[in-house]
C-alpha cells in the first residue's frame, strides 16, 4: 500500500556503489548552488547543546533558568531551574534547585526538587529534598527531610502546603475564619 523511497536513506548506495548522500552533496558543490533544500538533512540540527559550565572562579547572584543542562563549579546565590543540574565538588548553591535530574557532589543550602536526585559521597545538602527517585551514597552529609512525590517539579509545593498545612496554610485558615462583629452602639448600617 505504501512504498518507501530508499534514495535518501543513510547508507544507501547508488548504482555505481558510491554513497547517495556524498554524491548529492558533491553535485551541489560542483554546481555552486547554495540551495539547502537540495542538500541532505543532517542530524546536527537536532544535536543536544553541551552543558553550560559555571567555573570555579564565578559567583552568580540571581536566579538561573534553562531547558538545557547546567554544571555548577562556582557559587550561585539564587534559585536554579534546569533539565540536568550537576553541582560540582567545589560548588556552593544557596537557593532552591529544580531539575529533572540532579547530581550533587558539592554543597547545596536550600530546597532540592527533582525527578531523579543523587547525592554522591562528597555531597553536603542542608534543606528538604522532594523527589520521585533518590540515591544517597555512603558519606553524603544531609540535614533536612526527604519526601517522595509523583510530580516533584510542580510549583504547588509540598503535599502538606497544598492540603492547607504548614505556615501558609495556617495563615490562609486564619484569614478565612469569621471575625467577631465589631462592638459599637448596636446599630448596623444597611
Amino acid at each position: 500500500m505504501f512504498s518507501k523511497s530508499k534514495i535518501n536513506e543513510p547508507g544507501q548506495k547508488a548504482a555505481g556503489g558510491t554513497d547517495v548522500k556524498s554524491e548529492t552533496a558533491a553535485d551541489a558543490a560542483q554546481a555552486g548552488t547554495t540551495d539547502k533544500s537540495s542538500m541532505p538533512l543532517t542530524n546536527n540540527s537536532k544535536a543536544k547543546a553541551p552543558a553550560s559550565v559555571l567555573s570555579t572562579d564565578l559567583t552568580i547572584t540571581g536566579n538561573l533558568r534553562t531547558t538545557g543542562d547546567i554544571q555548577v563549579e562556582g557559587t550561585v546565590q539564587g534559585d536554579i531551574r534546569a533539565h540536568l543540574l550537576t553541582v560540582g565538588e567545589g560548588a556552593t548553591i544557596e537557593g532552591e534547585i529544580v531539575a529533572d535530574d540532579i547530581v550533587v557532589t558539592g554543597r547545596v543550602v536550600g530546597k532540592v526538587r527533582g525527578l531523579k536526585v543523587r547525592l554522591t559521597s562528597t555531597a553536603r545538602v542542608e534543606g528538604d529534598i522532594i523527589h520521585k527517585t533518590i540515591a544517597i551514597e555512603s558519606g553524603a552529609h544531609f540535614e533536612g527531610s526527604v519526601q517522595r512525590q509523583e510530580d516533584p517539579l510542580s510549583s504547588a509545593g509540598t503535599k502538606k502546603d497544598a492540603a492547607g498545612g504548614g505556615k501558609q496554610g495556617a495563615q490562609q485558615q486564619a484569614a478565612a475564619k469569621p471575625q467577631p462583629a465589631a462592638q459599637g452602639n448596636g446599630q448596623r448600617e444597611g
